[in-house]
């Protein structure tokens, strides 16, 4: 069944060339092709055209995550890219009623990406950073989900409460710190993924990892590169292509 549009829903306008985020209410959204009243947007359904007042025409579409990611949330350090992220999902086939563990919130952006496919879940997401954690807090409540919790705490020093864990995900400077609390909360065949920008860091990870209990020890990168198909076929000159590793283990 096909859902309409209320006041104060998010919508993507979408168009071959063009394409706008925004809030449904009573305001005029300036696009390169005319002004659009958003007050017009309520009672249509997605799926439905509207006009530009010269004529253009954008469809009406539900907006998806990685609209929010690219258009709405707020970024401050380096985010888990969601091909990163998406890794985590494949290499450690995490059920969709999880509690997950993330310390090193940052801006959220892991953090919200597990709890959008983990809808049964729980995600606790530690950050010691008093701002950063007012703009997690801020990204969740943008795309309204509830069921991440933040937390301002040092997990360095104060390690988790939690036991039982069936994921720990980490991405902070000194994580190998961080690992000896982690296997004291994760649960026999629990996981830890561990994203590191820098080799170095890996491999003090893998030496702590190394003291205790851990199989299915891998160490992984992923790169994406996209390829321009038009009157001749080629790999793209621009884009990101490294941007971190991924350290997996999981607690015998």
């Amino acid at each position: 069944m096909r859902k309409f549009v209320n006041e104060k829903d998010f919508v993507l306008l979408l168009a071959e060339n063009e394409k706008y985020l925004v809030k449904v209410g009573n305001k005029k959204l300036n696009t390169n092709s005319g002004y659009i009243n958003l007050k017009n947007l309520v009672g249509k359904k997605y799926g439905e055209k509207v006009t530009t007042h010269i004529g253009k025409k954008f469809v009406i579409v539900e907006p998806c995550l990685i609209d929010f990611m690219k258009k709405k949330l707020k970024r401050i350090p380096q985010i888990v890219s969601p091909k990163d992220a998406s890794l985590i999902l494949a290499y450690t086939g995490i059920r969709q009623n999880s509690v997950v563990l993330d310390a090193g919130s940052g801006s959220g952006f892991l953090a919200i990406f597990l709890a959008y496919y983990l809808p049964d879940g729980r995600i606790i997401t530690y950050e010691k950073r008093k701002e950063y954690v007012e703009v997690v807090e801020r990204n969740v409540k943008t795309l309204g989900l509830n069921n991440i919790e933040v937390r301002n705490r040092d997990i360095i020093e104060d390690g988790f409460d939690e036991k039982d864990i069936d994921l720990i995900t980490l991405d902070m400077k000194d994580a190998e710190k961080v690992v000896k609390h982690a296997y004291k909360s994760l649960k026999h065949g629990g996981w830890l993924v561990i994203y590191s920008p820098y080799i170095e860091q890996v491999l003090k990870v893998k030496k702590e990892i190394q003291k205790r209990n851990f199989t299915d020890v891998k160490v992984v990168e992923s790169i994406v590169r996209e390829w321009k198909v038009e009157k001749y076929t080629r790999p793209s000159t621009l884009g990101i292509m490294h941007t971190g590793f991924l350290t997996f283990a999981r607690k015998v």
